[in-house]
């Protein structure tokens, strides 16, 4: 007789197990739009419906192409300033000065002396004059808040006051008008039927694109606003970068100035003013997060632009400045609502 015994296999026994694959990664459509895209095409949507409002309201006069050339030449000074900001906020950072730079730098580029040093030379004298002063005070900005331990408000916010207030006594709160033809005849020409603003406005922006998403200098920004003592730990030089970043902001804020005093020949210590406010604004809606960490240049030349249509639509309707304000606040705040939830989503999802 024999007996049935039930035998136990041990999964040393069995053999070594298959490896499982891994799960595919699922892209919903959700997934996809709560990305960069989403927000990129958020953006499109609402320019291409200021736009249908725009061609609503006003009709031809605002679909004509001249109007569209005017709406970009508006926005180009602020974006080329944007373009900066963008780098400073993605960096943890604000720059509350850049307006008042802009002013200050445009003062200085048109004093009498350095005119006088343009007319015997070159009118490149007076753009570099912009640019040196605009580099300076961003170098001053970085340099206070990175070693000086100063708090990125204040320290800009006090540069915002001593920039304004020196620029009005160099230009004696005078406005500077500016003598040299050469100057005024380049910044007012066009290339291929587009201002040189236009033109200055999509190099600087084009440039900022690359120096974010294609080298160090962008990885290092984003590491440093996400994480600050993460990127201290990982060998950043954190305090040298954010030199560099209030560095770039005032150098944009001298290129910003030598635009504006092509677009009105003359140098005075009003330009600029509230300029740092549509900068940030721009930059915000654009997706940019105000804590850092998260950001791009094509949502801040989008945010520009919006902005910049905004204001079209309001100036060919006559409608008060008033009420553009008001729209003006509705919108940004909406773009902070929106970071809010697409940022608690970010952190659920991780």
């Amino acid at each position: 007789m024999s007996e049935s015994k039930s035998q136990t296999i041990s999964p040393a026994e069995s053999g070594p197990e298959e490896p499982q694959p891994a799960p595919a990664r699922r892209f919903t459509a959700r997934s996809l739009l709560s990305g960069a895209v989403g927000r990129n095409l958020g953006l499109i949507l609402a320019l291409a419906a200021l736009f249908a409002v725009g061609a609503i309201t006003a009709g031809d006069r605002f679909t004509n192409i001249d109007n569209i050339l005017v709406i970009i030449r508006l926005a180009s000074i602020i974006g080329v300033i944007s373009v900066g900001m963008t780098f400073v906020i993605i960096g943890g950072g604000i720059d509350l000065s850049v307006g008042s730079v802009m002013g200050l730098a445009s003062v200085v580029a048109t004093l009498s002396a350095i005119q006088a040093a343009a007319e015997n030379s070159t009118w490149l004298v007076m753009v570099f004059t912009a640019l040196a002063v605009g580099l300076a005070a961003g170098f001053l900005n970085g340099f206070v808040i990175a070693y000086g331990k100063v708090v990125a408000f204040m320290a800009t916010l006090a540069m915002l006051v001593a920039a304004r207030g020196l620029a009005e006594i160099l230009a004696n709160r005078q406005t500077q008008v500016i003598r040299i033809s050469e100057f005024i005849d380049f910044m007012n020409s066009d290339l291929l039927g587009i201002d040189m603003l236009i033109w200055i406005f999509v190099i600087v922006a084009v440039a900022g694109w690359i120096l974010l998403n294609r080298t160090t200098f962008g990885r290092r920004t984003v590491a440093i606003g996400g994480n600050r003592e993460a990127a201290r730990l990982a060998g950043i030089a954190v305090r040298r970068h954010t030199m560099y970043l209030y560095a770039l902001a005032g150098l944009t804020a001298g290129i910003a100035a030598v635009m504006i005093l092509g677009r009105t020949t003359a140098g005075t210590s009003t330009h600029g003013t509230l300029y740092e406010l549509d900068a940030i604004a721009a930059v915000v809606v654009g997706g940019t997060l105000l804590v850092g960490g998260r950001g791009t240049i094509t949502g801040t030349v989008f945010g520009v632009l919006i902005f910049a249509t905004l204001t079209n639509v309001f100036t060919q309707n006559n409608l008060s400045t008033s009420v553009q304000a008001v729209a003006k606040g509705v919108i940004i705040v909406i773009a902070v609502l929106l970071q809010q939830r697409f940022a608690g989503q970010g952190a659920k999802s991780d």
